[in-house]
């Protein structure tokens, strides 16, 4: 193979190894909905959310109705949401959600993946006091235009909700709150029609770290290790970063 395959062949095999930990996280979402709250994305509000996440990466068909199942039990596997929290080089907070069929895989596989990059794994709860636990909306703004919302309304609407902050981020706008007004949020959402691109509970550093160049380099190193666990849904830290 010459030197332009395989930089070809590389590239590849990149990329459809991103996009099968696309399709793993994405599916997890459709599983851990139906699980809360059935297989009708009519009345569960988070399996819509999750199916659209699925349409717009083009998961296969398939692939979600397996993972429906999976979340209806009727498959045998049994999926359960664990947290891991540790620390990586420069002492910088690193928080790590889960959903596995082996609990003792995946804690291993987290505590090699700390110990080899320069970092400690901690008891739970052990950062719990450095991150807040936030309702974290995404909705594109071309909705909000399409159903003739004005910002300024739309704002007021979200706040009398229960919203904290209400914030245009490019094409979307970003509505955060507290974890326990993810409900109301979510009723208000429905209510004006809207289906957000991401609906989620987030762990928001609540104090960040400044770290160097180096130190950047080597925690990002250990999150994109971790990342590439097919069991790993989500990875915080408390970088303070631009």
């Amino acid at each position: 193979m010459g030197r332009k395959s395989a930089k070809i062949a590389a590239r590849k095999g990149a990329q459809d190894k991103l996009k099968s930990q696309v399709y793993t996280k994405a599916l997890f979402e459709v599983t851990r909905a139906v699980k809360r709250g059935g297989e009708d994305p009519d009345t569960n509000f988070l399996l819509r959310v999750a199916l659209n996440k699925c349409r717009k990466n083009n998961v296969p068909k398939d692939n979600i109705q397996r993972a429906i199942k999976k979340g209806l039990g009727s498959d045998g596997d049994n999926f359960s949401d664990v947290v891991y929290e540790g620390y990586g080089p420069g002492g910088v907070a690193v928080f790590v959600e889960t959903s596995t069929d082996n609990v003792t895989r995946t804690v291993a596989n987290m505590r090699f993946y700390f110990s080899r990059n320069g970092g400690t794994l901690g008891q739970s709860g052990s950062l719990q006091f450095l991150f807040d636990h936030k309702s974290v909306f995404e909705v594109p703004q071309s909705q909000l235009d399409e159903k003739g919302l004005d910002e300024d309304d739309f704002m007021l609407e979200m706040i009398d909700a229960g919203a904290e902050e209400v914030e245009p981020d490019g094409e979307d706008v970003i509505i955060t709150g507290a974890k326990e007004d993810f409900g109301s949020i979510q009723a208000k959402l429905e209510e004006l029609g809207i289906t957000p691109e991401e609906a989620s509970l987030e762990r928001i550093p609540n104090n960040k770290k400044e770290i160097d160049d180096e130190t950047f380099e080597q925690v990002m190193k250990l999150i994109d290790v971790i990342e590439e666990d097919d069991d790993v849904l989500q990875v915080y830290h408390n970088m303070d970063v631009d």
